[in-house]
């Protein structure tokens, strides 16, 4: 394994102001979340959804960016957990006077309801001895670019930034810092006390009595576990699998069923490097794949929904370059992603630049129809049958992909060195195109057969003739080159070879020679093959999930079950995963990631079953 991750060195003190990406929990309302250090920091908060301009973004930058801070007064040592089954986190001080804690969540109040309203509500309780406690709450409206009033009340403090407002209820008393405000306060064993943050119209602040904020507890963690136990799952590593789907619903706008990529924009996938992208959008292929991982859990009606979303999405866009899809769409449906950068921000431990929006919104990506389709006919085949408009738009998509299907893409990666004729793209419109053809037979549905057929069939012999290396004897990424490719590893997965195929057997083989590090995967070499952007990065955990997942379908139990034990050590400390894993063990990129958590899923349900299929057999 030749790939190395540099990093640019910092300063101690530089590191020291920033918490490891790793150090975070998410709280969210299935409209927006929160990230939550352990600490007792939020330092990233967007309202009033996933893709709204940061009210605390200290993440990004620990001078402009805005935070919320409760925690304890004196040196301690922190803990995190969720309550089981649920998105209630608690951040734990344990001090040499006593352990405190701090239990953060945000109500699901009418989820599925669009509302500019969303309330974090963070508890603080001393459970043993005594604990001094301290808060500091300075929000920076508009990423850091807005400045904002302050209005102090014996009930609270109500935050304005041109007509955006932020208010805290709390019974503490408050002091003014600037515009900004402190506390300190102590609770003994059994004192507790509770702040209500409340974004959208102007609020009076009230001062929430401790036993009525206690009680917002367990009503929040019933819903979570009434939501959970609605899974069909009982396999092994329950406990991920579960953390996994928990935290794709926290990244799901409720309102649309949009799953976004992550909460996070800005999170770089090197340190000090500039791949430093906005995440807080629904890309057709990483919701397609959140469709399959949802129904292996037996979560129809997520599927459903997203399936109403995915519809709504197709409309006709004849020769447009992009295609009747674009890649990735605003969690309410909208498609204005215009990238811009925040130069004011440092980023986060010096990684610039910032971004929002995304350039990558008007590639063509090719795969990304093959991605939807599959999820469709995964649905097909579980009951949920697609209506007439549905088809009448995937027959528009067919249409269309039959014409260009044979073209160059920026491909699943996204890359800004050009367009490439990417193997996995060809073999994403060879899904579809079957997808299509197994459906209309299945269904008896309107579709002109023989023309999907001879292009299938013509996708299919490219592939073989002019993906196929011969020299490195594997399939590669794209036409003109001998790099490997991650992505190449769902082709069995996808139906397109067969997983004890010698081409693919070989391809295997050399995927595991140059790109897994220890279990871990690279998606592809980007000194090999340039893509447009500097530095490096490190293993990407989708991809790693998806060895596993070629490992099971090759009858390699063993092995697929090592590497997957051995990809959960590296979760966090609460079972989440960001995009990539860094040279030393490090989470990299936007955090937590849907598409870490969608390919967990998938992974540890088919090696469940195949297990299970061994065992029954034996």
């Amino acid at each position: 394994m030749a790939i190395e991750q540099l990093q640019q060195p910092r300063s101690v003190t530089e590191f020291a102001r920033y918490p490891a990406i790793a150090e975070h929990g998410l709280i969210g309302d299935l409209q927006t979340a929160a990230l939550v250090s352990t600490d007792g920091v939020i330092d990233w908060f967007c309202s009033p959804r996933f893709d709204s301009p940061s009210i605390f973004a200290s993440l990004l930058d620990a001078d402009r960016g805005g935070y919320f801070r409760i925690s304890s007064a004196a040196a301690s040592t922190t803990k995190q957990l969720y309550f089981p089954g649920s998105a209630v986190l608690v951040t734990r001080f344990l001090t040499v006077d006593g352990v405190g804690e701090v239990i953060d969540f945000m109500p699901l109040d009418q989820p599925k309801r669009v509302t500019g309203r969303h309330r974090i509500v963070r508890v603080m309780r001393t459970v043993r001895g005594t604990m001094r406690f301290m808060m500091q709450c300075a929000p920076r409206f508009d990423y850091g670019r807005a400045d904002h009033n302050l209005e102090l009340t014996n009930a609270g403090a109500i935050f304005s930034s041109d007509g955006t407002f932020l208010t805290l209820h709390t019974p503490i008393a408050l002091e003014r810092d600037g515009q900004d405000v402190r506390a300190a306060f102590t609770l003994r064993q059994g004192e507790a006390r509770g702040v209500v943050l409340e974004s959208g119209e102007r609020t009076q602040p009230r001062a929430f009595p401790p036993e009525e904020v206690l009680a917002m507890v367990p009503g929040t963690v019933e819903d979570w576990q009434r939501w959970v136990n609605q899974s069909t799952y009982t396999g092994r590593w329950r406990e991920a699998v579960q953390r996994s789907a928990i935290t794709l619903r926290l990244m799901t706008y409720a309102p649309t069923g949009a799953l976004i990529a992550a909460p996070t924009a800005g999170l770089p996938e090197q340190i000090g490097g500039e791949r430093n992208w906005d995440y807080r959008f629904t890309w057709v292929r990483d919701a397609s794949f959140t469709i399959h991982a949802m129904l292996g859990l037996g979560y129809e009606d997520e599927a459903a929904a997203f399936l109403k979303w995915l519809s709504d999405r197709v409309i006709d866009e004849a020769g447009k370059d992009s295609g009747p899809l674009k890649i990735m769409y605003r969690v309410d449906g909208t498609s204005n992603l215009v990238e811009e950068l925040l130069p004011h921000l440092e980023g986060y431990r010096g990684s610039r630049p910032v971004r929002i929006g995304n350039g990558a919104a008007d590639q063509l990506q090719l795969d990304i129809y093959g991605e939807a389709m599959d999820s469709v006919y995964r649905a097909h085949r579980c009951g949920l049958h697609v209506s007439y408009p549905g088809w009448t738009h995937l027959r528009q998509i067919s249409e269309w992909l039959v014409g260009n299907w044979d073209r160059p893409d920026e491909g699943i990666w996204e890359t800004r060195g050009g367009r490439q004729h990417f193997t996995y793209g060809r073999v994403m419109s060879w899904v579809f195109l079957d997808r299509m053809l197994r459906m209309a037979r299945d269904l008896g549905l309107p579709a002109d057969l023989n023309r999907l057929v001879a292009e299938r069939d013509l996708i299919y012999e490219q592939l073989h003739t002019r993906a196929w290396n011969p020299e490195k004897q594997a399939f590669v990424q794209h036409y003109d080159t001998d790099v490997l490719d991650a992505s190449i590893l769902l082709m069995p997965a996808m139906g397109f070879v067969a997983p004890t195929d010698p081409r693919w057997q070989s391809t295997l083989r050399a995927i595991e020679h140059h790109l897994v590090s220890d279990s871990l995967v690279y998606r592809y070499d980007p000194q090999a093959s340039p893509d447009g952007l500097r530095g490096s990065e490190g293993t990407f955990s989708i991809c790693t999930f998806w060895y596993v997942d070629a490992l099971t379908r090759s009858g390699r139990l063993d092995d697929a079950r090592l590497v997957f034990d051995k990809m959960l050590t590296y979760a966090n400390h609460l079972g989440l995963f960001s995009e990539e894993i860094g040279l030393t063990g490090e989470q990299l990129g936007n955090f937590p990631q849907a598409f870490s958590h969608l390919s967990l899923i998938n992974a540890a349900v088919n090696l469940n079953t195949t297990l299970d299929h061994q065992r029954n057999e034996t």
